[in-house]
């Protein structure tokens, strides 16, 4: 019998150690192959189950779409973009802004925009109403994003008083301090301003308010309800458009009763330093 001496015991730890290593590579390599398997499964599942997070480049249009189409393709692209993609340096992304979005701005004249400024100022459409409807509805199937909703807005509001009323209330805490008390707007900091709302249609103001172009902020119906919406827009057509001076009898820029208050002060206060003065000077 052999004795078990430190020479034998090194050999059998060397060969134990060599038949061991084969043995750890191959569980190396079989969990990185398991690692794939899982990554190629959950892979495949995800394009099966959400096929809408790919480019799909024959999405089908309805009509109007495809009229807007033809329209964004001749006078649009250049600074949009391919399918609304947006170009850097010329125009943002449309993908996400909606039809309501592309309605206010087409149909008030500010896009297409004739140059680069601090903002898009107003002016006469480049498109009739037809036809900024099949833009908008483009821009909305290829896109989506927020809508104006269907039918009359505040005609069925025009005769209610309370909503009128209520109204004015929300008008002058959400709005007054861009587009003062009379909706003649106002100037704003780097060259930008808030428009008057003197001549705005009901669509026009919904959809600001929907998408906040520009500087104005986007009231969502989370902070403004859809029907507080429908009556800041009654409040403003029927006391801010009419023939009425909210500040009283002179018509000072519609801004309100600051103004005419401001107006009066200056006058008066004037008025009274001669009058001393002319007395001090006959006495």
């Amino acid at each position: 019998m052999t004795s078990d001496t430190p020479a034998r015991r090194r050999a059998r730890v060397f060969f134990s150690r060599r038949r061991s290593a084969p043995s750890r590579a191959r569980r190396r390599l079989g969990a990185a192959v398991r690692m794939l398997a899982a990554l190629f499964l959950a892979g495949g599942v995800y394009t099966v189950f959400t096929p809408g997070a790919f480019a799909d480049d024959d999405i089908q249009l309805s009509a109007a779409a495809r009229e807007g189409k033809a329209l964004f393709d001749t006078s649009c692209i250049t600074c949009h973009g391919r399918d609304g993609q947006g170009v850097d340096d010329r125009g943002p992304s449309l993908i996400g802004v909606g039809s309501a979005s592309v309605e206010f701005q087409v149909s008030t004249g500010r896009m297409p925009m004739t140059r680069q400024e601090a903002q898009a100022e107003q002016k006469a459409p480049h498109f009739n109403e037809e036809q900024t409807k099949q833009l908008a509805q483009y821009i909305q199937e290829i896109g989506g994003g927020p809508q104006i909703p269907e039918g009359e807005l505040v005609e069925d509001l025009k005769t209610n008083p309370d909503a009128i009323a209520r109204g004015g209330e929300l008008f002058r805490v959400n709005c007054t301090s861009c587009h003062g008390f009379g909706g003649g707007g106002g100037a704003l900091s780097s060259g930008k301003f808030a428009p008057g709302l003197h001549d705005a249609t009901a669509e026009q103001i919904y959809a600001a308010m929907l998408t906040g172009p520009q500087n104005m902020p986007v009231f969502g119906d989370n902070q403004l309800t859809p029907e507080q919406k429908r009556q800041i827009i009654t409040y403003i057509q029927e006391q801010l458009q009419q023939e009425k001076d909210p500040g009283g009898i002179f018509n000072l820029g519609r801004y309100g009763p600051s103004t005419e208050g401001m107006a009066i002060f200056l006058v008066g206060i004037t008025i009274l330093v001669f009058t001393a003065l002319w007395i001090a000077g006959k006495s």
